[in-house]
């Protein structure tokens, strides 16, 4: 206001209007803001502010080309509600004064243009003005009235550049506003309108004859009710088609269809726009006729679905699209369903086909909605005097069982390797959802998985509707997070670009979050879900969940880098990792003593077996029941091997491993839980600093107040468990086990067995053991998890020890980057 000619002015509109729609103080600023600067009436002698008033807004206009004016639409409607009840309306009558001058500005820049050599940079002005007067016009058509005759010259422009056509298709949507508004037109004006249109829709492409027919549409539907017109139009291109359909069935090789294919294209498409905005069943276009249009439209665009080449099925799909507005019934037609579900479900369909197909699905939607809105607009200047139910229930009826026709079909569309098309699903979903036509719940743990999306759009697209969601059926979330983290990692999976490497759980950026940290922060308010949601992650980790080994250490990621804030979620984790690990410690263990060869058994070691498992590292779920059945003073005789005998240990352990290395892999499987299990831990002990005593005291039954401190994060820590990202690069799983892997399978046995042997709290107790047993422990964690300062591992060891007890569950994803 006090500098208008600063060159930033426009970047800080652009950035501050964005903002509308924010919290209260912001959005109420921000209508202050633009209220001072574009919509207070200017004095009518100043003709220099009003100009530069004009082309600020229509540069901000111009800027924001590519992300969409709704904030404009929402601005305007802020600020013409303020002022409905009062006597004086400023805003009103400087949207008067905006449109005329626009308008007036439209015209001189015309003569200029046929002064200047210099079209280029005019003619982008020109359609910033235009498009503010379309935006205008969307909000309160009646300013434009006066000046619709004025714009209907504006279809006739010579379409050379793309901006030709933005004017174009800009007027035709303010005339389809304006003309139903007008009193008494001249019939001259009429009929000029309608040929123009009708030439339009005859000589361009897609996007010209959509607003074209859709202008047309309101022009004789509302005023001229010219239907021959229109009805000879359609016959036009109706004929074409069957013309076209049976010389493909004659012979569809021909050298007449591919000579044709520009005509057969227009032909699907122009009849399918037609379709939508008129209804070829009244009488008034079809006369006495007994043929039933819509059926025949139907079943001409389903025949050419089923054509070999792709450019010709998607437009008979838009066509498709276009009908199913107006007859919304077809939509249940076996036939429809069928080619619906197939493009949607089948892997190998084209990419175009599955988005054209949500793109119809959203369309609908969307006309649903507006015309959803204009029923209640019309309900309300009428409910006064009417005392009827609402209407509109019908209409939304029938759009709720089509939803539910192909739900499953589009939310399966989240799975999908293109972002365009988990794009197009994400939009439909949460179009069904803001108009209730499904229960929420089915929605939830795909709305989760959305939320892992690396695109951010997407991703606040999928949390807000969460967050709507839980706002309205509390409880929700929590009951379906468990199932949305396991769908977000077919998400992940679905993404992932490089098969060879596993899937993690964190962002790739600075901030190292957790993909489902919005997740977390849902739940983590209220205790009870917190601690029935990680429980039930551990538990995936238990030996018996037989959980992917990917799949651990995706979860293992996320517990590693959700946004804890207070001590108590930390050390609830790390108290049941340690429950879990004396459990399938155990497990594992017995299972593997009870591989080996029997006749060697004496020779020593359960542990040999052990270790057999542990080298197999690739199975590690499977093994676990057997390990929980292996008794203590099993582990405990393991352990108290000296270590001068380790080297020995391990060949006699070898002699004893079967010939049939499956129980191996077994045991490199199953470990793997724990190992991460044991990482996780180490990860949160030194990410906030926790000692072992502190560990050890912890009690989930204490009241919460004790540990309500906020958690003091240590910076750079970052969880890196190298064993399992090995384990699932180097596919041991499914590769062949040399001497060399047994060994060391061997030797992983040996150090899990130490560490069984000294992780009961029990033995620490005892004054004398502590330092015998939490050093063996020490150095059993060490060599477990490949080195690692020593501290650290005495921590996590004890960790383990007060956790022992806790088989609740398997948040192992601590990463160390």
């Amino acid at each position: 206001i006090e500098q208008p000619t600063f060159p930033k002015i426009t970047e800080m509109c652009v950035k501050m209007i964005r903002r509308v729609n924010d919290e209260e103080g912001i959005k109420k600023l921000v209508n202050e803001t633009f209220q001072k600067l574009w919509f207070t009436p200017t004095p009518h002698h100043d003709k220099e502010a009003m100009t530069r008033k004009i082309l600020n807004i229509t540069d901000v206009v111009a800027a924001c080309r590519d992300t969409g004016y709704d904030w404009f639409e929402q601005l305007l409607q802020n600020l013409l509600k303020s002022e409905e009840d009062a006597s004086y309306k400023p805003v009103k009558k400087a949207c008067t004064q905006l449109v005329d001058n626009l308008v007036e500005h439209i015209l001189k820049y015309e003569e200029s243009l046929s002064d200047s050599d210099n079209k280029g940079v005019n003619s982008g002005r020109l359609v910033a003005c235009i498009t503010t007067l379309f935006l205008f016009s969307k909000i309160r058509p009646q300013l434009m009235v006066k000046h619709a005759m004025t714009m209907q010259p504006y279809l006739t422009t010579k379409c050379s550049t793309q901006n030709d056509f933005m004017v174009i298709c800009n007027v035709a949507k303010i005339l389809e506003l304006v003309v139903p508004l007008m009193e008494h037109p001249s019939e001259t004006f009429l009929a000029t309108i309608e040929e123009d249109l009708m030439k339009l829709i005859i000589k361009y492409g897609m996007t010209v004859v959509q607003h074209c027919v859709s202008c047309l549409g309101a022009v004789v539907n509302k005023v001229t009710q010219n239907y021959k017109f229109v009805w000879a139009c359609f016959n036009r291109y109706y004929g074409a088609l069957s013309k076209l359909k049976s010389q493909h069935q004659e012979d569809p090789n021909s050298t007449i269809l591919t000579a044709n294919k520009p005509a057969l294209l227009r032909s699907l498409f122009t009849v399918g726009a037609l379709c939508r905005h008129f209804d070829f069943d009244q009488e008034d276009f079809k006369g006495n006729s007994k043929v039933n249009i819509k059926d025949k439209v139907l079943e001409l665009l389903m025949y050419f679905t089923k054509h070999s080449d792709e450019e010709v099925q998607t437009k008979a799909i838009i066509g498709l699209g276009f009908a199913f507005i107006q007859h919304p019934s077809l939509m249940f037609e076996q036939e429809v369903k069928t080619l619906y579900n197939s493009i949607l479900s089948d892997k190998n369909c084209s990419v175009n086909l599955k988005i054209q197909v949500l793109k119809n699905l959203q369309t609908y939607l969307q006309e649903e909605d507006t015309r959803m809105q204009q029923a209640d607009r019309d309900w309300k200047k009428v409910a006064k005097q009417e005392d009827l139910k609402e209407m509109g229930d019908i209409s939304s009826g029938m759009s709720s069982s089509i939803m539910q026709l192909y739900l499953k079909q589009v939310l399966e569309a989240f799975f999908h390797t293109q972002s365009s098309v988990r794009h197009f699903a994400l939009n439909v979903i949460a179009l069904t959802l803001n108009q209730g036509l499904i229960h929420p719940v089915q929605c939830v743990p795909y709305l989760i998985a959305m939320g892992t999306d690396p695109e951010p759009s997407m991703r606040n697209k999928a949390d807000q509707q969460l967050v709507e969601i839980d706002k309205k059926y509390a409880g929700f979330i929590h009951m379906k997070a468990v199932a949305g983290m396991k769908m977000s990692y077919q998400v992940q999976q679905a993404i992932n670009t490089c098969p060879k490497d596993p899937v993690r759980g964190f962002r790739h950026d600075e901030s190292s979050s957790a993909l489902c940290s919005h997740l977390y922060s849902m739940i983590r308010g209220n205790r009870q879900h917190r601690r029935a949601f990680l429980i039930s992650l551990l538990n995936l980790f238990d030996d018996t969940a037989k959980t992917e080994v990917n799949m651990l250490l995706y979860i293992a990621d996320n517990l590693a880098c959700f946004p804890y804030q207070t001590q108590e979620e930390p050390l609830f984790i790390m108290h049941h990792i340690d429950i879990t690990l004396s459990v399938s410690g155990s497990n594992l263990l017995q299972s593997f003593k009870e591989s080996m060869v029997k006749d060697k058994k004496k020779e020593r070691k359960p542990s040999s077996d052990e270790d057999t498992e542990s080298d197999s590292n690739s199975g590690s779920e499977s093994e676990s029941e057997e390990e929980a059945s292996k008794p203590r003073r099993l582990r405990k005789r393991v352990d108290s091997d000296s270590d001068s005998d380790e080297e020995n240990d391990i060949n006699a352990v070898m002699k004893c491993l079967p010939e049939n290395s499956a129980p191996l892999i077994e045991f490199a499987n199953v470990s793997q839980g724990i190992l991460l299990l044991l990482m996780l831990k180490q990860h949160l002990k030194n990410l906030c600093g926790f000692s072992d005593s502190k560990i050890q005291k912890y009690s989930p039954s204490e009241s919460a107040k004790v540990y309500d401190k906020a958690i003091n994060r240590k910076t750079g820590v970052h969880f890196h468990p190298k064993q399992t990202l090995d384990f699932l690069r180097s596919d041991m799983a499914n590769s062949k086990i040399t001497e060399e892997v047994k060994r060391s399978i061997v030797k992983q046995y040996l150090d899990f067995k130490l560490l069984m042997e000294h992780l009961d709290p029990d033995e620490e107790e005892e004054d004398g053991e502590v330092s015998a047993s939490t050093n063996a422990r020490n150095k059993a964690i060490t060599s477990l998890l490949g080195g690692g300062s020593p501290k650290n591992n005495a921590a996590e060891t004890e960790d383990d020890e007060s956790d022992g007890e806790d088989r609740g569950g398997g948040t192992s994803g601590v990463r160390r980057r």
